[in-house]
């Protein structure tokens, strides 16, 4: 027990990492910075981060803010329910536990978006609790160090890997998972060849003792991504550009987009949906294609640059300065809005 925790907290000390979410690790902004870091690069999360902590500094603040703002400091992150949780949640805690964070397991999973995981990361890091913060990072190096083929998505592997390294942690909470952590990003890699002659676990590591180091996890199932083929229609106006706020729930729910329409359209077709919206029509453009992958769907898409000379009273027409300001649009439309 205490040689591999004596390991962790050695590399921890000689291998400090400048995140800005370290500098003060309040619970606030550790939970908002795993909320960000699921699914997305710590590189990508840093700007995001003190953007966020510069305009919502505390959890009121966020529970104040309305959900179009958060939404603006979040685009280009994707998965945008994170952000909606986060603010359902601070609403919550100001609510319910006097905006004051609460630091139990059981109560932190009450709270909108807050998992298994994410619940232990914020007990461990900000609070110093005894828990393990098991994520996919975590399972492979517990599967490598001991040779056992354990799946990532199993529950039942899971709990197997935070009971198995609870018995191992004789440091502090924080530092045991935040090296582990750091150890699955940096060293114990799942794709490729791990980094192996820098990883301070590897005299107690099985798998890298019998150079199985690829071998552990088990592989992840891939699902098929349905394809989807979408016309995307730009219109502009007086150097304006419309745009419209998604459904409320579903893929992208209640950002902004062009006009987008499913299928591939032409230009006769588009020219025709459009004056029957009451659009009176100028140039058109082909953009040509691009793609954008979601996690269960791709989209295919063909883009058109429309003149508008004139639209109905209620149609949206944005400033470039509003658009980037104001007005929270996904980056699949990069490709066409810029």
């Amino acid at each position: 027990m205490s040689q591999l925790s004596d390991a962790l907290l050695r590399f921890h000390q000689e291998n400090p990492r400048n995140l800005p979410w370290r500098k003060d690790p309040s619970p606030y902004h550790v939970w908002v910075s795993e909320i960000m870091l699921q699914q997305t690069r710590v590189e990508t999360v840093k700007g995001y981060f003190e953007r966020f902590m510069a305009c919502l500094p505390d959890v009121a603040a966020l529970a104040r803010s309305n959900e179009d703002l958060c939404l603006k400091l979040w685009e280009g992150l994707g998965y945008y329910s994170r952000v909606r949780n986060l603010r359902k949640a601070a609403m919550e805690i100001v609510k319910k536990h006097r905006g004051e964070i609460p630091c139990e397991v059981s109560d932190l999973k009450r709270l909108p978006g807050i998992g298994e995981y994410t619940a232990a990361a914020i007990a461990s890091i900000a609070f110093h609790a005894k828990e393990v913060a098991v994520d996919g990072n975590l399972v492979r190096i517990y599967a490598r160090l001991f040779a056992r083929p354990l799946d990532p998505g199993s529950p039942k592997d899971r709990r197997l890997v935070a009971l198995g390294f609870a018995e191992q942690m004789d440091i502090d909470p924080a530092i045991f998972n935040e090296t582990l952590m750091d150890i699955g990003q940096l060293q114990c890699l799942p794709n490729g060849k791990p980094l192996c002659s820098t990883c301070p676990l590897r005299g107690f590591c099985i798998a890298h003792q019998r150079e199985e180091e690829q071998k552990y996890p088990l592989a992840k199932k891939k699902t098929k991504r349905k394809t989807e083929d979408r016309t995307i229609l730009i219109l502009t106006k007086d150097d304006r550009v419309y745009l419209e706020k998604r459904p409320e729930k579903g893929l992208l729910s209640s950002l902004y987009q062009p006009m987008n329409l499913l299928g591939r359209w032409k230009e006769e077709g588009i020219r025709d949906y459009l004056e029957k919206k009451g659009y009176v029509l100028g140039s058109f453009e082909n953009l040509g294609g691009a793609k954008h992958i979601f996690s269960h769907v791709e989209w295919h898409m063909t883009g058109w640059k429309i003149e508008v000379l004139a639209s109905p009273k209620d149609a949206l027409f944005v400033t470039q300065y509003e658009k980037e300001t104001e007005y929270s649009v996904p980056s699949a439309f990069n490709a066409f809005l810029g």
